[in-house]
């Protein structure tokens, strides 16, 4: 997974509608090298969707998406496209493979779940979106809450008896903290601290009519009444108690849902995803985990939960999902990965029987159908769908003619050149140098790669693609976790010596240098040689090559 080095103000993501197709293929640039007629193929596709959004209603009906095929070998580039092109728009995206997929009436995934699962990322979004909107009045709303129940839960406090030096016990009224008594009768503010107590809210310490009274066969237990305005005071107080954390470790006793659900089986000819459609949960609301139990919690967990309960009761789920299913159908992006695997006419035998029969379930939806949710229809007909194969065995001549002419903009990537690697392990915001150095920091150690270095590196994953199998970029992967094996392995011991430790000779020298800041930084510096040195023997032998590169 790429590492997120810092960066500054400029380097913020631009909103959609201020992209204009350049600008698109500039953020593309920014992670994925050359390819530049997939990236405007994809730029022109985005934009022309916020070009019909722009239409009026009669006219925009009538424009259908530009589905887009992509062509070239593993780890060109495709999957990374679609992946940076997610970050890049704010449209519900759904990355799925198509070999995942069989035909109808075979064991597996059905192509309909393809648009479920795009409804279920929106509604995701959509939620995230408006929990946003709503934060700060659910906190508020928690907090009311929390410090309700810190002011219910007083407890059993000691008070001194008046004269003797003696004490009694006095019981807080159920909500408040109280004014007590002392043993002369004497009335007086005391402010005592809120204790749990089993006894906390016992009926028995106020009389039928609300007036207090002393608890029988215990010491004397006097509760008298706050008025509004102390309760109010004393919630006040709490409330900036909890503020400043000072209550963050206390306990705090309420109602939570449970959450253990019955373990049962239905047996059904209907797919899981048909079986969630039918309401079954939403009519058992008791079996499926919707009773409250006791529990007792940290005040900070307490309220993390109520924030969640707030947030569940201000959010309208029903807003959401009616905008969650709009934006699906308005701009929904559907990238249809390995589509070159199904490719392929009758006549196999075994599993690739049915590969084109997929072809014929995803035909409707691609060239636009209604798919039933447990959400209502969605229509498929706006969804811009982007289909990319290797397309090694087959062809895309090899799809059926009619899904052929639901792509229209085919786009072929180019294999790459020594330059492209030397490029891929520089350029990007998150360059596997960059990667590389960033882990090793965490160890205090400076890692550098001279020109000729990189350069080797890149020369080295060109010539075993080109020997044994063509895995792109992908490739230096394996190149730079063998260069960097021993630096790796030893880099604690290279830090912080440790006697009876000596560090391999494969290692390069730990060099000491002195920054402008007056800082000992120690260095190790990755050359022509050292990568020779850990790669040769094997790129040699094409044999062993084709297990280790």
């Amino acid at each position: 997974m790429a590492i997120y080095l810092p960066g500054t103000a400029e380097d913020q993501p631009l909103a959609l509608d201020d992209l204009t197709p350049r600008e698109i293929v500039v953020e593309l640039d920014k992670y994925v090298v050359g390819q530049a007629a997939a990236k405007r193929a994809v730029a022109v596709a985005l934009r022309n969707r916020m070009r019909r959004q722009k239409l009026s209603p009669e006219l925009a009906e009538e424009i259908m998406p530009k589905n887009i095929l992509m062509i070239g070998s593993t780890g060109v580039g495709k999957t990374e496209i679609a992946r940076r092109l997610a970050k890049l728009t704010n449209s519900p995206f759904l990355k799925v493979e198509a070999s995942k997929f069989t035909e109808v009436g075979y064991v597996g995934r059905d192509v309909e779940s393809m648009v479920r699962d795009l409804v279920e990322i929106s509604i995701d979004m959509v939620r995230e979106e408006k929990l946003d909107e709503i934060e700060d009045r659910a906190e508020l709303a928690a907090e009311d809450r929390l410090v309700d129940l810190l002011a219910a839960q007083g407890g059993l406090v000691s008070v001194p008896r008046a004269g003797d030096g003696s004490s009694e016990t006095h019981v807080p009224e159920a909500g408040s903290f109280d004014k007590l008594r002392t043993g002369d009768g004497a009335p007086g503010p005391v402010v005592v601290p809120a204790l749990s107590h089993p006894t906390l809210g016992d009926d028995r310490a106020v009389a039928e009519d609300g007036s207090p009274k002393v608890l029988e066969g215990q010491p004397k237990l006097v509760v008298v009444p706050k008025s509004d305005a102390e309760r109010a005071r004393e919630k006040e107080r709490l409330r900036q108690q909890f503020r400043e954390g000072k209550l963050d470790d206390r306990t705090v006793e309420m109602d939570v849902r449970d959450r253990n659900m019955p373990q049962f089986e239905i047996i059904s000819n209907q797919p899981p995803e048909e079986f969630e459609q039918s309401g079954l949960k939403d009519m058992l609301p008791g079996l499926f985990g919707q009773r409250t139990k006791k529990r007792a919690m940290k005040v900070a967990d307490a309220f993390e939960y109520l924030v969640q309960e707030e947030e569940q009761r201000l959010v309208d789920m029903d807003h959401v999902t009616r905008i969650a299913v709009e934006r699906v159908e308005d701009s929904g992006i559907v990238f249809l990965d390995e589509i070159d695997k199904i490719a392929g006419r009758e006549g196999g035998h075994g599993p690739d029987i049915s590969r084109e029969g997929v072809q014929r379930d995803i035909l409707p939806i691609v060239e636009g159908t209604t798919v039933n949710t447990k959400y209502g229809n969605v229509s498929t007909d706006h969804i811009l769908f982007i289909a990319a194969g290797a397309f090694h065995v087959s062809k895309p001549s090899d799809l059926i003619p009619e899904l052929q002419g639901r792509f229209p903009i085919r786009v072929e990537l180019l294999a790459l050149t020594i330059e492209d690697f030397l490029r891929i392990l520089t350029e990007p915001r998150a360059s596997l140098v960059k990667q590389a150095v960033a882990l090793l920091e965490t160890e205090g150690l400076k890692l550098e790669f001279t020109p000729d270095a990189l350069s080797e590196m890149a020369d080295f994953a060109f010539r075993v693609n080109e020997n044994t199998e063509n895995i792109g970029a992908r490739r230096l992967h394996t190149i730079m976790e063998k260069v960097l094996d021993e630096i790796s392995f030893h880099a604690p011991d290279l830090v912080k010596p440790v006697e009876g430790v000596v560090a391999a000779a494969k290692v390069p020298a730990l060099v000491e240098r002195t920054t402008d800041k007056g800082v000992v930084e120690r260095v190790v510096v990755v050359d022509r040689e050292y990568v020779q040195q850990q790669v040769a023997e094997i790129v040699k032998n094409q044999d062993l090559s084709r297990y280790i590169l």
